[in-house]
């Protein structure tokens, strides 16, 4: 007979599959922001939300929430949870894991009552892949969703409104999904998506810092002219620019700690083999846990794109720009998360989310908590994503340490002080 532990976290991953069999598209799992789909994903969550003691209900947004009280009506609530949505063409854990895990965290309490209440949320959307704009379900939770979110529209001009009242919510609630004014964190369990845990043999990490982030898309403009007429000399090549570019930032990201700098897409016109490219649009995707060295990385791209036009009489603007700053996790519920561990014997790596999170938005509100566990080749938004069986265990029994040493100590009431003063 397995272990108890292998059981329990085998049944978290077969949830997960569960989960991830509920998709638009038959053959593949894709799931978008309230695509009707996500009411497969509601029933199931439900079923055993309900079986763990724990009150069910959906918001304005689309948020499902399990809340499992406490010894008493006013004793404060822990929030835990991640994003239902995916990306198309999904894997199975992104997201997903962390409120199926929660779930397990809850049936494994087994009806006993802690200091606090354990609140659960499936965000409805974190992917931004619908209506091009993520963490929707984040944003409404600490009331920073925009009215103007609602007059987006879909790849079939379905506006978000629409979406909303057709899942059958009433986008004049939206408000009503804040966040409690009794919470006082939030934890949130997640895969890394990178490679960077399994490189070091280690299944978890506790997550210090959400990366700041920087986008654009820049635009070299040369001559479009005849590839076998024009001397080399008299040239003045989009393209080569934007290569001598490329390659500066792939140089600078490998000499600064911590830097993710990457061009992901090229976009050249004409387009033609014959012909030399009179405009380049690329894109810039800068990453760090430090705004500074991330703003300072940014200067100095942009300057190296200024010089590599220059060189071939070409012009360089950036067509759009955004920017994201980092958002360190708390100091002290990272360090009980990694005691959590410790006191169940696994190590965990101290580390950098280079991706976003709903921890990101929530932190606008509550201290937050991420742990990681190793993601198996580094995949994830693919379908091969996928966890191991120990790694998952390790998860749940950190985060179940981690709630009993948070109940046992004063953290919830300094907590709720800190968070409503």
């Amino acid at each position: 007979m397995p272990h108890e532990s292998t059981e329990r976290a085998e049944r978290i991953i077969a949830r997960c599959r569960e989960i991830a069999a509920c998709t638009e598209l038959p053959g593949e799992t894709t799931r978008t922001f309230l695509a009707p789909s996500m009411h497969e994903v509601h029933t199931l969550l439900r079923e055993w939300m309900e079986a763990a003691e724990m009150s069910v209900s959906v918001d304005g947004i689309g948020n499902l929430r399990g809340l499992y009280p406490g010894v008493s009506a006013s004793s404060g609530r822990l929030v835990m949870g991640s994003h239902l949505d995916t990306v198309p063409n999904a894997g199975a854990f992104d997201g997903i894991l962390g409120v199926v895990l929660a779930v397990a965290l809850v049936e494994e309490l087994r009806g006993e009552r802690l200091p606090f209440a354990i609140e659960i949320i499936g965000f409805s959307e974190e992917e931004g892949v619908r209506f091009g704009k993520p963490y929707l379900g984040s944003l409404a939770f600490v009331g920073a969703l925009d009215s103007d979110a609602l007059h987006r529209t879909d790849a079939r001009n379905i506006s978000m409104e629409r979406a909303v009242w057709e899942f059958g919510l009433d986008p004049g609630t939206i408000a009503d999904a804040a966040v409690s004014g009794d919470a006082f964190a939030y934890l949130e369990v997640h895969i890394e998506q990178g490679p960077v845990l399994e490189s070091e043999a280690l299944q978890l990490g506790v997550v210090s810092a959400i990366a700041g982030q920087t986008r654009m898309l820049l635009g070299f403009s040369g001559q479009a002219n005849h590839a076998g007429t024009t001397p080399m000399h008299l040239r003045h090549d989009a393209m080569a620019a934007a290569a001598e570019w490329i390659c500066s930032v792939e140089k600078l990201a490998l000499k600064t700690p911590g830097l993710a700098a990457t061009v992901g897409r090229v976009e050249t016109r004409p387009g033609a083999g014959n012909v030399i490219a009179g405009d380049v649009i690329a894109s810039l995707d800068v990453r760090h846990a430090e705004d500074a060295i991330r703003r300072g990385a940014v200067s100095e791209l942009l300057g190296a794109a200024s010089d590599a036009a220059e060189a071939r009489g070409v012009d360089v603007d950036i067509l759009r720009a955004s920017h994201e700053d980092a958002v360190p996790t708390d100091a002290s519920l990272s360090k009980l998360l990694a005691e959590a561990a410790a006191s169940v014997g696994y190590t965990v790596k101290t580390m950098v989310s280079g991706a976003g999170h709903d921890a990101r938005v929530v932190a606008q509100r509550l201290p937050i908590a991420m742990l990681f566990l190793r993601s198996p080749a580094g995949l994830s938004h693919h379908p091969d994503e996928n966890v191991l069986v120990e790694d998952v265990e390790a998860a749940l029994a950190t985060s179940l340490a981690f709630v009993r040493l948070l109940a046992a100590s004063d953290a919830p009431r300094r907590f709720r002080k800190e968070v409503h003063a």
